[in-house]
């Protein structure tokens, strides 16, 4: 028996999508995605999903490459989707080049999977200023550093670069990052996927048409 075949039958023993899941009644969609997704999420914290605020991130590059990564929702309003990063950091140039972007929510204990699609936009130096002073302490001196997805050589340059950073915020709390933005998606598409023990997963789709929202059943 190869190494291949044995790396196979690991992938393969492991379970998916085992349930229970709750239901979706695709009778009862609200108007807008922004709602559902709302409603959903209330869910994912009443039954104890961890860290149901995280997503990810898809950008695509200057050569048309996509990238991702995983990031933390900071809030909703209407059909806008907002989190925070820095300007110079991989995502916030990449975005600057091509504001085309998808978000991606998972939630296995519910088997659940919202995917959004939009236009993203950097809110403005006053917006981004306030998320900065809400984050932590060594959140703001990590992103103080400035280096963000630079080669590291060193760890005691990183550790030096952070405890000075942080000294500048004690003496100095008011202080902000220069390139820290607060960005928004505005969605345009958004799918709100069900997952089921049988694989018939129930599947709407929103999308705009004449400015107005409309949703759609998916097959599986």
């Amino acid at each position: 028996m190869n190494n291949s075949y044995k790396q196979n039958q690991i992938f393969r023993s492991l379970k998916s999508l085992s349930g229970p899941f709750p239901p979706f009644d695709v009778h009862l969609l609200p108007e807008r995605p922004g709602e559902l997704f709302l409603g959903w999420f209330e869910m994912a914290i009443e039954k104890g999903v961890k860290e149901p605020h995280a997503m990810t991130l898809s950008t695509v590059d200057a050569d048309g490459c996509p990238d991702a990564r995983v990031l933390i929702l900071k809030n909703v309003v209407d059909d806008m989707f907002f989190f925070a990063s820095s300007s110079e950091s991989r995502k916030g140039e990449q975005l600057q080049r091509n504001p085309q972007a998808a978000l991606t929510f998972y939630w296995p204990i519910l088997g659940r999977q919202i995917r959004l699609r939009g236009t993203v936009e950097d809110m403005g130096e006053k917006a981004g200023a306030a998320d900065f002073r809400q984050r932590s302490v060594e959140a703001r001196a990590v992103a103080l550093t400035g280096n963000q997805s630079r080669e590291l050589v060193r760890e005691e340059e990183l550790e030096h670069s952070i405890a000075v950073q942080r000294e500048r915020i004690n003496h100095d709390p008011e202080m902000i990052a220069p390139n820290w933005g607060l960005y928004a998606m505005n969605v345009r598409e958004a799918e709100f996927w069900q997952g089921d023990t049988q694989r018939k997963h129930t599947r709407v789709q929103y999308y705009l048409h004449d400015g107005q929202w409309k949703h759609r059943r998916l097959w599986p």
